[in-house]
């Protein structure tokens, strides 16, 4: 497997069209006076899922002539291949944690998917959804590490060059990668001098472990109230992507985050899952080197009902 370059990118944009939202970029005024710098939110909580995950699902299932699919995920990239399956017609299993949240399990089933239980981390899930998939005849759908993946999630950084011409900086949640591999493929190639620096939690630090060993490197036990962001690895192809084109990684604290999500949802009035809100807290935190105009990629917004109701009671 090979990395998809900007060509690929752009033929993506084309391949999601009408499915996946071109999602708002937008200055947040009241988050700009929190941070002390201009910020800027890519909004894909308001995608038609509420979740960036529909962009490189739909362009990988699309691709596929097989009828039947199977993923392995926390929840968004279930969501994302269940409702890409629904509208093509594919019938569809996804394997979530025994841990997942009852909403994202929920809307999985929601889009006519069957849910499998399996385990607590991703390699268990994954191993699971691959005998699924060689029992059956099905067709394994990664959540990440794939190169039509990795180019549908790359629209959301070609959209963010279109929509804004000049910035310092692009602040990506980092799960397995394939957000930031795509983001920043896609940027360093429409905007060679801007930076893309990843958000992790500091329970589930891959990316910044990847980095510094120069090679994917398994955290034991990941661990976070953002559970979009705990595959204890890069993959090999996000790997090659973060190595070139990411030019760094912020490692963010539970407390951290769940700041990020009280100021997103009740300062800024856009309502962010954890994962989604995670990439905030570096600028809150007063964490430097990401420049004076921002961009925060907001990835979903499909959070509990119960992390809601504490959000908002919290001042």
């Amino acid at each position: 497997m090979e990395l998809p370059d900007i060509r690929e990118i752009e033929a993506a944009a084309e391949r999601i069209a009408g499915v996946a939202s071109r999602t708002p970029l937008l200055e947040s005024p009241s988050l700009s006076r929190l941070a002390g710098r201009e910020v800027y939110l890519k909004l894909e909580c308001f995608q038609p899922i509420k979740v960036f995950k529909i962009r490189g699902a739909y362009n990988k299932v699309s691709r596929l002539r097989e009828g039947s699919v199977v993923a392995a995920s926390s929840g968004n990239h279930g969501i994302a291949v269940a409702y890409s399956s629904h509208l093509l017609g594919k019938k569809c299993t996804v394997v979530v944690p025994e841990s997942a949240v009852k909403e994202k399990v929920d809307a999985i089933q929601d889009y006519g998917a069957e849910v499998v239980r399996a385990g607590m981390y991703s390699d268990e899930r994954e191993a699971k959804a691959r005998e699924i998939a060689r029992a059956t005849g099905s067709v394994f759908v990664p959540p990440f590490n794939d190169p039509d993946v990795i180019a549908g999630q790359g629209t959301c950084g070609l959209e963010i060059s279109e929509q804004l011409k000049e910035f310092d900086s692009v602040l990506v949640p980092v799960g397995g990668g394939g957000l930031i591999s795509g983001v920043s493929i896609a940027l360093k190639a429409k905007n060679p001098k801007s930076k893309v620096f990843g958000v992790e939690p500091k329970g589930a630090p891959k990316l910044a472990a990847a980095l510094t060993a120069k090679k994917p490197v398994a955290v034991p036990s990941p661990a976070s109230m953002a559970d979009g962001l705990i595959p204890s690895a890069l993959g090999d192809l996000t790997y090659q992507a973060c190595s070139r084109y990411v030019d760094g990684a912020f490692t963010v604290s539970e407390d951290e985050i769940f700041n990020a999500t009280v100021a997103m949802v009740n300062t800024a009035r856009i309502v962010a899952e954890p994962s989604g809100a995670a990439p905030l807290a570096p600028l809150l935190s007063g964490m430097e080197g990401m420049g004076e105009r921002v961009v925060v990629v907001v990835s979903g917004g499909n959070i509990s009902r119960d992390l809601l109701a504490r959000v908002l009671a919290s001042r």
